[in-house]
C-alpha cells in the first residue's frame, strides 16, 4: 500500500510522464530510418573487400537464411529484415539486462538505477552520433540494450506511489507515453533525417536531437526526481522497524510471466510482419505504411487516456487478447484497405490494454522490496518473445505463405486467450479501485 501524499504522487508522475515521454519519442527516431541506415553502411563499404566487413559478412549469411525458402524473397527485403534482425537483437539483450536492473532499483533505489541507465543511453546515443561505420553503430544498439531501463523502472515508480485504487490508471499512464511517442516520434526522426549535416554520417542531425533529449532527460530526473522506493526513504531506524506489508498472491509470477512472452512472441511476429504484407497485397510504400501505424498509435492512445485507466486490470487484458485473436484472423483474410484498417483497430486496442494490465497484475503480486526484480522479470520474458516473434513469423510467413502464417499466429492468440480467461484472476481490490477510478479527476 501507498503512503504517498497527492501532491508528491502528482509531482512524481508529472516527472515519469515528462522524461517516459522524451526519453520514447529519443528511442523512436531511429524506427523509420533502419532501411536508409542500413542502405547508407552497404553502400560505404561497398569499397572494402567484400568478406572483410562485419556488415557483408551478416547479409551474407542472410542470404543463406533466405535460400532455406522454397518461396523466393525479394531483394528489396534484405535491409528490411537486417534491421528486424537488429530489432530482436535489442530484445534479447533487453532480456538479459531487465532483471538485473530490477533487482538493482531494488538494491539501491529507483533513482540510482535510473540515473545509471540514463548514463548508458548517453554512451549509446554518443556512439550513433560518431556511427560512420556499421560496427560503430552496432555497437550503440549493443549498448542501448543493455543499458535501456526507464520503461521498467518508471513502471515500478509508479507502482511506488500508488495503491490498488490507483495503480491501473497510473500505469495506463506510462501506457499513453509509448502511443503519443511512437505515433510522433517516428514522423519526428524521418523529418530530421533529411537534414544531412555530416557527409560522414547524414543521420548525424537525428542522432543529436535524440541525444540532445536524453541530455535533457538526464539533467531533469537528477533534479526533479525523488527517491521512490519506501525503505530507501526513511532513516535507518524507520528501515530497522518497518516491514512491507505481506502480499496475498492471485497470480502466480510464473503463470503472468508465461502469458507476457507467449502474446508478445506472436504479437510481435504479426507487428514486423505488416509492412511485407501489405507491400505484397496492396503495394504500401513507407510513407503509407507509416499512416498505418500512426493511426494505430493515435487509436491506443485515445484508448489508453479515455476507457484503459478506467478499467480493471484482467478485464484490459482480457480485451486486448481478444482484440489481438480477431486481428490474427482478419489478416490471414483480408482483401481490402477498410478491412486493413479495421484489423488496425483491433491492433490498437491490443496495444492499448495487454502490457499494461499484465504489469498492473504483477505489481499486485509484489512486495514493496521486491517489484523492482518482478517486474523487470516479467519485462525480460516479455523482450524474450519480442525478439524471437519476428524470426519465428517471418519464417512460417516465406515458408508457407500468408495465410498459413497468420493462422498458426491466430491459434496461438487462442491459446494465450484460454490461459488468460481460465487462468488469471482479478487481485483483491482491483474491480472496487477501477469503479473508484471512473469517478478520479485526471492527475496531471
Amino acid at each position: 500500500m501507498s503512503t504517498v501524499d497527492l501532491s508528491t504522487r502528482k509531482r512524481v508522475l508529472k516527472v515519469i510522464f515528462v522524461s517516459l515521454l522524451l526519453d520514447l519519442i529519443s528511442f523512436t527516431f531511429i524506427l523509420p530510418l533502419f532501411p536508409k541506415l542500413l542502405e547508407f553502411y552497404r553502400n560505404s563499404e561497398a569499397g572494402s573487400d567484400s568478406q572483410s566487413t562485419l556488415l557483408a559478412r551478416i547479409l551474407d549469411g542472410l542470404n543463406t537464411y533466405k535460400s532455406a525458402f522454397a518461396k523466393p524473397i525479394d531483394s528489396r527485403y534484405d535491409i528490411v529484415l537486417l534491421g528486424g534482425a537488429l530489432g530482436s537483437l535489442f530484445s534479447l539483450l533487453q532480456a538479459i539486462a531487465s532483471p538485473v536492473i530490477g533487482q538493482l532499483s531494488d538494491k539501491y533505489g529507483r533513482r540510482t538505477a535510473l540515473l545509471s541507465s540514463m548514463a548508458g543511453n548517453i554512451i549509446s546515443v554518443l556512439l550513433w552520433v560518431m556511427a560512420v561505420d556499421f560496427r560503430t553503430f552496432l555497437a550503440s544498439r549493443i549498448v542501448g540494450g543493455l543499458s535501456e531501463g526507464n520503461v521498467q523502472l518508471a513502471t515500478a515508480i509508479a507502482t511506488d506511489i500508488s495503491d490498488e485504487n490507483n495503480r491501473g490508471s497510473t500505469m495506463a499512464l506510462i501506457g499513453a507515453c509509448f502511443s503519443i511517442a511512437f505515433t510522433f516520434g517516428p514522423a519526428l526522426g524521418a523529418y530530421l533525417s533529411s537534414i544531412a549535416t555530416v557527409a560522414a554520417n547524414p543521420f548525424a542531425t537525428a542522432a543529436g536531437v535524440s541525444l540532445t533529449l536524453i541530455v535533457i532527460e538526464t539533467i531533469y530526473l537528477y533534479i526533479s526526481l525523488p527517491e521512490t522506493l519506501p525503505n530507501k526513504q526513511g532513516n535507518k531506524t524507520a528501515k530497522a522497524t518497518t516491514k512491507p506489508a505481506a502480499v496475498t498472491r492471485t497470480n502466480s509470477h510464473f503463470l503472468l510471466n508465461l502469458v507476457h512472452f507467449s502474446f508478445l512472441l506472436f504479437f510481435s511476429g504479426m507487428e514486423f510482419s505488416l509492412p511485407f504484407m501489405t507491400y505484397d497485397l496492396f503495394q504500401y510504400n513507407s510513407a503509407q505504411n507509416g499512416r498505418l501505424l500512426g493511426y494505430v498509435g493515435l487509436i491506443a492512445s485515445i484508448l489508453q487516456g479515455g476507457v484503459t485507466r478506467r478499467l480493471p486490470p484482467l478485464l484490459t487484458v482480457r480485451i486486448g487478447v481478444s482484440a489481438c485473436l480477431l486481428a490474427f484472423a482478419m489478416l490471414g483474410r483480408i482483401g481490402s484497405i477498410g478491412s486493413l484498417y479495421l484489423a488496425a483497430t483491433c491492433l490498437a486496442t491490443t496495444s492499448a490494454t495487454v502490457v499494461s494490465g499484465l504489469n498492473t497484475l504483477s505489481s499486485f503480486e509484489a512486495s514493496e522490496g521486491e517489484r523492482g526484480g518482478k517486474l523487470g522479470i516479467l519485462r525480460s520474458w516479455g523482450q524474450l518473445g519480442r525478439g524471437l516473434g519476428p524470426i519465428l513469423f517471418t519464417s512460417v510467413y516465406w515458408w508457407a505463405g500468408r495465410e498459413v502464417a497468420y493462422g498458426a499466429g491466430a491459434a496461438g492468440i487462442l491459446g494465450v486467450t484460454l490461459l488468460v480467461f481460465a487462468g488469471l484472476k482479478s487481485p483483491p481490490g482491483s474491480v472496487k479501485a477501477a469503479k473508484k477510478g471512473r469517478t478520479e479527476k485526471k492527475e496531471l
